[in-house]
């Protein structure tokens, strides 16, 4: 029987993040649940590819964007199950044993983790409580949060929009009502809120979120969001 969840991870000049997030999927492999890597990049100008195939990723290139990326993905993956992890974002141990109790208990919804912030103090643990609580009250998870999803289930729904931003939401939109959270970690990198301010940060991303739900076009939300 092959193991059942390809993990999918989009990555852009990933080569510093990377091997810290492969490292920490490590116990699935050991437990027999990964069934393959596949890492669909953007236009990497660093070393992502090499750290990529030293990992026996299966590697995917395309425009950069990250809906088109994870579409690009998914598609190349051949398991039952796929988990998309970003490239800055840790499971913390454990999260094996949970991915495998959400699979044969919950076949029919796709799983999140809840978000942490690798950095100390209370605005990390506010910025974090207030995505948790998003996602439970509003069913509306990041992708920083991971997503485990039977395949059968995202081909169900259209799977990922091929959007630059806001393709997490779009999906979870389309899977309201089957989304459920696990009870392990995702421990995601703080850097673009340490540089630009947590308050900051977090209410430009309230205000994109709220942006969009009201129809903004995601193209022009993605070019204020990076600029």
């Amino acid at each position: 029987m092959r193991a059942p969840i390809s993990i999918v991870i989009p990555t852009l000049n990933a080569e510093g993040a990377l091997p810290a997030t492969l490292g920490a999927l490590g116990e699935g492999l050991e437990a027999g649940l990964i069934r393959e890597l596949v890492i669909s990049d953007g236009g990497s100008a660093d070393a992502t590819r090499k750290v990529a195939e030293q990992a026996g990723a299966v590697w995917v290139t395309g425009a950069a964007g990250r809906g088109g990326q994870l579409r690009r993905g998914v598609e190349a993956s051949g398991g039952d199950w796929v988990l998309v992890v970003h490239a800055d974002t840790w499971l913390a141990p454990g999260w094996a044993e949970q991915a495998l109790r959400h699979i044969n208990s919950a076949p029919d919804k796709a799983g999140y983790f809840r978000l942490e912030f690798r950095a100390q103090g209370l605005a990390p643990a506010l910025v974090a409580g207030w995505a948790n609580l998003r996602a439970r009250r509003f069913g509306l998870p990041y992708g920083d949060q991971g997503l485990l999803i039977a395949r059968a289930l995202y081909d169900e729904v259209g799977g990922y929009a091929d959007i630059p931003l806001m393709e997490d939401v779009a999906l979870a939109r389309a899977l309201r009502g089957r989304l459920l959270a696990l009870p392990g970690r995702a421990l995601t990198d703080a850097e673009r809120y340490q540089r630009e301010g947590w308050l900051r940060r977090g209410a430009r991303n309230l205000w994109t979120l709220a942006r969009y739900l009201l129809g903004a076009d995601p193209a022009r939300l993605a070019r204020g969001y990076n600029r």
